[in-house]
């Protein structure tokens, strides 16, 4: 079966299209129905009568945009009318809505003139908090958005001529830095002049390119003067009519620094490529087929060639996928009258400066492992980059609060946090704790410090002030993975060969001398094996907190910690503990990684630490002991211990949060079967944290939460060490590093 046949499956399997209208709020019952509409539903309508404004308070209209188009315009595809484009236009719903929660109508118009255009559109106002413009072909397009952005008080944008500009302007700025020219020297040839290319041509402008520095070449050549006084030129590419001599695109790109290809595929030869100035620019970014494949561009010339294409199979893909769903999330959340070029030239700047950040390795493996590390080869971000949302939706909204088009006045920073949460409850779990740990940043030691993920997690922690990171390791290995990763930071490093750590021989030495180590041993460990030189700067107080494990089994990791600085000195029970994210709800299971068989003793301290480290995610514990019984339904030597911890717990007087069971546990997260069946539980809403009843139920039970029922999982955290130690699982991602860093800061500010 081929791409059309499976796309035809796609789009017809049951039900049809791509998209479908949730309800937000509850429509269980009578009264939910008294308030969706009749007669709950005059109150909201009296108040938008009187204010127009509260419509964004009580509808959905501030999150709701209209994708609208005539089909005269299909990419790839031409003029196949209204309904023909209609699957593109849910398509680009769809990517509203994965990349920035935005929800989409899309509106075809079988309507071709441009005044009836605009009045169906503008009538729709009162509808929307924004319009995105798809698919109109030229020069008409140009005259609807004008005459749109005139006459309606939101957000008018056309996304085939700014959402490329803005792309490739992000690409632009990059490309130039790295082949040292200013925006204002560059020799720019365009072909094609169509709405994209004079909209990309005129953004170019606003970022500092000369317009007489552009040439523009359609396929009857380069637009001059002349012709735009011979030929009928229409007014929009007459705007970047050149006073020269004319010629073809060839001619054009003699010395030319930048190639802007919005035209068709196969027009541009290694020859041509050959005649440009020294390291060009070149945006091939006709689709499917760009004006010069990215191989024959490379291969044309030995200087550096930077290069851009519309393809995903290439480095540099300008995708429009990485401009609109978060220009539209920062003007919709400011409620702002229009997206203006402040706005759009923040979006550029905000995504230029993303590529020159770490790339995460979520992003990387959904790129084919291939290394992302700003340069040549990687000028933007890529689609897939869920930082790309509160990296560019932030600094729009700020723009158009500066520069006056926003209804209303957002606190940028909080606002950050609002976005990573729609990004999923672990972003806003984890900020709760990074905030905190910002606060106070503590020194952390990074057992592993020579791996690459470590390196990388280092520059993080520091540059976000979660932490002041120490390496430990080789510091001439550590040297060279840093600037070859191109990580501008210098990292303190503590390396055994170059360091006195002889006093931390002693000292490991002095702690386990009567465990059968001796002071040469002890000296040899510090040097060889960084766990244990980390434990013992954790444990004499030259380090905060330490992290480790992401090259070690679990339990080797844990060895060294465990014998020197041990458990916390009011017990005798360390337990790991993974936080469990869901769309609505966040669970703490524990233990998951360390006791095997706990007794009810250690069942009771299990669940003791475990709720104190809820409360530094800022969530009130309600604990349920896990088991196959329910409330003595089944009564054995296991199941009473579940029953025992409970009891050693009610009669503890410092434990102030409800705990109960044994119980199933379905009964422990499902409230209507606790208060029905057993309403004379301790737990009067659904537990939010789990203790299973031994390691194998533990290790499964999350694994299964995480794997089927789609949770996102941080972790797992060490609680009951005497002093804040976290053990990473082999082939965690940078980002779970920086996570239990700030998890570990949190710990020590705490200690």
């Amino acid at each position: 079966m081929g791409l059309d046949d499976d796309a035809r499956e796609y789009h017809r399997a049951d039900p049809p299209g791509k998209i479908e209208i949730e309800t937000t709020k509850p429509t269980n019952t009578q009264r939910d129905l008294s308030l969706a509409y009749s007669p709950g539903v005059a109150a909201p309508c009296r108040d938008i009568a009187e204010d127009a404004g509260a419509a964004f308070e009580y509808t959905a209209k501030g999150n709701l945009v209209a994708v609208v188009s005539n089909g005269s315009a299909v990419l790839g595809l031409g003029d196949i009318g209204a309904q023909a484009s209609k699957p593109v236009m849910e398509g680009k719903g769809v990517l509203f809505k994965r990349f920035a929660d935005i929800d989409v109508f899309d509106i075809e118009l079988d309507i071709e003139a441009v005044d009836p255009f605009c009045d169906a559109v503008a009538a729709m106002e009162p509808t929307f908090g924004g319009i995105n413009l798809e698919d109109i072909s030229a020069p008409a397009c140009f005259e609807i958005e004008e005459q749109l952005r005139e006459r309606m008080d939101i957000p008018v944008f056309h996304d085939d001529q700014h959402g490329t500009a803005i792309i490739s302007g992000a690409a632009l700025i990059n490309a130039a830095d790295i082949v040292d020219k200013e925006l204002s020297d560059l020799q720019i040839v365009f072909s094609g002049a169509g709405a994209s290319a004079i909209a990309t041509a005129r953004f170019y402008v606003s970022l500092g390119a000369k317009r007489d520095n552009i040439t523009m070449c359609d396929s009857s050549g380069i637009i001059t003067e002349k012709r735009a006084e011979t030929d009928g030129i229409n007014e929009y590419k007459r705007e970047f009519a050149r006073d020269v001599d004319g010629g073809d695109l060839a001619d054009a790109l003699e010395g030319a620094d930048v190639f802007v290809g919005l035209s068709i595929g196969g027009i541009v030869s290694q020859e041509m490529v050959r005649s440009m100035a020294e390291n060009p620019i070149i945006f091939a970014m006709a689709n499917p087929d760009p004006e010069i494949t990215y191989p024959d561009a490379k291969a044309a010339r030995d200087d550096t060639v930077i290069m851009a294409t519309g393809r995903s199979d290439y480095p540099n893909m300008v995708n429009n996928v990485l401009g609109f769903p978060f220009l539209f999330r920062g003007a919709l959340d400011v409620r702002a009258r229009e997206i203006n070029e402040e706005m759009k030239a923040a979006a550029a700047a905000a995504l230029a400066e993303l590529a020159r950040k770490d790339v995460p390795d979520a992003v990387v493996k959904a790129y084919g492992d291939d290394p992302l590390q700003f340069g040549p080869d990687y000028v933007i971000p890529k689609p897939l980059d869920p930082r790309v949302l509160f990296e560019i939706a932030p600094k729009v909204a700020e723009a158009a609060m500066d520069s006056g088009v926003a209804r209303t006045e957002i606190d940028i920073e909080r606002y950050r946090e609002r976005l990573e949460a729609r990004l999923g409850k672990s972003r806003e779990m984890m900020r709760v704790v990074l905030n905190k740990a910002k606060s106070d940043p503590k020194r952390i030691a990074l057992a592993e410090g020579t791996d690459e993920k470590m390196i990388r997690a280092a520059y993080q922690i520091a540059e976000q002030g979660i932490a002041e990171p120490v390496l430990l390791g080789d510091a001439d290995s550590i040297r060279r993975t840093a600037e070859r990763l191109g990580l501008r930071f210098s990292p303190e490093v503590i390396d055994p060969d170059q360091r006195d750590v002889s006093a931390y021989g002693d000292r490991l030495h002095e702690l386990r001398k009567r465990k059968g180590i001796t002071r040469r041993e002890a000296d040899d460990l510090v040097h060889r094996d960084t766990n244990y030189l980390g434990s013992v700067m954790v444990e004499t107080g030259d380090a905060d907190a330490m992290l480790t494990g992401l090259t070690h089994h679990y339990p080797s990791a844990l060895r060294p910690p465990l014998q020197v600085i041990g458990s916390a000195a009011d017990t005798d029970t360390v337990a790991g503990v993974y936080m469990l994210t869901f769309k609505n709800r966040v669970i703490f299971c524990a233990d998951a990684t360390v006791n095997q068989a706990p007794d009810a003793e250690t069942l009771a301290e299990i669940t003791r630490h475990t709720a104190e480290l809820a409360r530094r995610f800022n969530v009130e514990p309600r604990a349920a002991m896990l088991s196959y019984s329910n409330f003595g339904s089944v009564d054995n030597e296991r199941t009473r211990q579940s029953r025992d911890a409970v009891k050693l717990l009610h009669e503890d007087p410092e434990i102030d949060f409800p705990v109960d069971g044994e119980m199933q546990a379905d009964t422990a997260v499902v409230e209507e079967i606790m208060n029905g069946t057993y309403a004379f539980s301790e737990l009067d809403e659904a537990a939010n944290v789990l203790i299973f009843p031994n390691l194998e139920s533990g290790n499964i039970g999350y694994k299964l939460l995480q794997r089927l029922g789609g949770a996102e999982a941080i972790g797992p955290m060490l609680v009951g060490m005497n002093k804040p130690v976290h053990v990473l699982q082999r082939g965690d991602e940078v980002k779970d590093i920086v996570n239990l860093a700030g998890v570990a800061v949190v710990d020590a500010q705490a200690e």
